[in-house]
């Protein structure tokens, strides 16, 4: 009896070596993605999840201060009886901006009939990073103010993924991470990380800067510290503090080699002062345009002190300047309080940080700026974060004060109140 014709499905394995034909598989159905899309899928798979809820705080903290700069156009808006509120964008063109925005234009010496061309306005005090990157993103952004505000959105996300990464080491605890962050976002003068000023960029250099430091990444670390000194004076206080913090480690990551690339951060600072010099025939111009602007001429720390109490208590300013001449003193003792702190915990590294931001701020003829200088502090996020996790009443009791004072400060700024 003829066998029976073998069944196709268990000859199919067999159909190449028999010579049998295959048919043609189906063509691979087209990805619905475009690679642009796809790439960036891949990208954000690799954010951690502290990553993601970091940025998610911040973006969150963004609506809600845009949200208190569009209330308070509507809500102080000349005599109160004015029918249309001024553009959002305008509410940001606050103070130090116009200083940002006329180097960015014009240079730091405008020929006449410029603004500043006829008078001094003493815009050599600021360092060029800020203005120059300001200038490179209005190529793209035609808005001066809408640039200026772009810079600092993007630079307060890099910065605040970088303070949650020190957090985690410095604790060893995930969740330190975004209590750290958590703590900055609801500081009282936030308000100065949203607007168009120096203080988002200064952390997104300084924070990877240091994250590079704890790391034994010296090179990396220098070249951030000094684009960190071109956005400001401060990021000399962060060299100090990265020297520091090179003796202070461990052998393993002390490579003596490396020591001289911790000399380049003092590079934009000699360069910016080589050029006000050969403008100006002054090498300290910039610090002479901020003892003429804001009495920053040196005195005394407790001759500081006394001026500024005088101009919280005595009745002699107005009420605005009075109120902000007593939270100058209140960040100063919190400034201290701070430095005593890690001193008594040996991080003398962040020890000479801090310090030297208080010796720079504390030794004018009264203080000025020290709560904005205070969003730069980041030890003392840290160790809050740290405290909170052991005490979880530190947490709430940080929130119910912090976040009113930072919506006033914030209402203060973008009213245009801030000081005056």
């Amino acid at each position: 009896m003829p066998a029976a014709p073998p069944s196709s499905t268990a000859e199919a394995p067999l159909g190449r070596r028999s010579g049998a034909a295959i048919p043609d598989l189906p063509p691979a159905r087209p990805s619905a993605r475009p690679p642009g899309v796809r790439t960036l899928r891949r990208a954000l798979a690799r954010v951690s999840a502290m990553d993601r809820a970091v940025l998610r705080l911040y973006l969150l903290t963004r609506v809600g201060m845009w949200a208190v700069a569009y209330c308070t156009g509507w809500l102080f808006t000349g005599d109160g009886r004015s029918t249309e509120a001024p553009s959002v964008l305008s509410r940001w063109q606050q103070w130090d901006w116009a200083h940002f925005q006329r180097i960015a234009q014009d240079g730091y010496f405008p020929g006449p009939g410029l603004v500043g061309g006829d008078r001094p306005d003493n815009r050599e005090a600021f360092f060029p990073g800020f203005p120059l990157l300001l200038r490179a993103v209005h190529l793209v952004v035609a808005d001066w103010a809408a640039a200026g505000l772009l810079i600092s959105f993007a630079a307060g996300a890099v910065a605040v993924s970088a303070l949650a990464r020190i957090a985690r080491l410095d604790t060893g605890d995930q969740r330190a991470g975004g209590r750290a962050v958590l703590f900055l976002l609801l500081s009282p003068c936030e308000v100065f990380l949203a607007a168009g000023y120096t203080e988002a960029l200064f952390l997104a250099l300084a924070l990877p800067c240091w994250l590079a430091a704890r790391r034994g990444n010296w090179p990396l670390a220098a070249v951030l510290a000094c684009l960190a000194t071109g956005v400001r004076i401060s990021g000399l206080f962060l060299a100090a503090a990265l020297v520091v913090q090179f003796l202070a480690c461990g052998r393993e990551q002390r490579r003596w080699s490396r020591l001289p690339w911790l000399a380049l951060p003092a590079l934009p600072a000699l360069l910016y002062s080589w050029y006000l010099h050969a403008r100006t025939g002054d090498w300290m111009a910039w610090k002479h345009a901020q003892e003429r602007g804001w009495y920053r001429e040196f005195h005394a720390p407790w001759v500081a002190w006394r001026n500024t109490w005088h101009g919280a208590f005595s009745h002699d300013q107005s009420t605005t300047y009075a109120l902000l001449f007593q939270a100058e003193l209140l960040a100063m003792a919190v400034g201290v309080l701070l430095l005593c702190v890690l001193l008594r915990r040996r991080r003398w590294a962040e020890a000479a940080y801090v310090g030297l931001s208080l010796w720079a701020l504390g030794t004018s003829y009264w203080y000025m700026s020290i709560p904005r200088a205070s969003l730069l502090w980041w030890p003392l996020w840290v160790l809050l974060a740290r405290w909170s996790l052991r005490r979880p009443w530190l947490k709430d009791a940080y929130l119910g004060i912090a976040a009113p004072l930072m919506t006033v400060l914030a209402i203060a700024f973008t009213s245009g109140r801030w000081a005056g």
